[in-house]
């Protein structure tokens, strides 16, 4: 793949929240697009900042 991807270490530091935040969101569907490759859980950065944008509040 050319996109830069993420580690699951990688996106609970990009968070700020503990790693095992990051595997409950994966096991509740909550978090950022991922991918296995083979054993390893991968997020390409692009859905990692799509999913943050959906986010944040709309404003009233």
């Amino acid at each position: 793949m050319n996109a830069e991807v993420l580690t699951p270490q990688e996106l609970a530091a990009r968070e700020k929240v503990p790693l095992a935040t990051v595997y409950a969101w994966n096991s509740r569907g909550d978090g950022p697009r991922y991918y296995r490759a083979g054993k390893y859980v991968r997020y390409r950065l692009a859905d990692v900042i799509a999913w943050e944008d959906s986010r944040f509040a709309e404003s009233a």
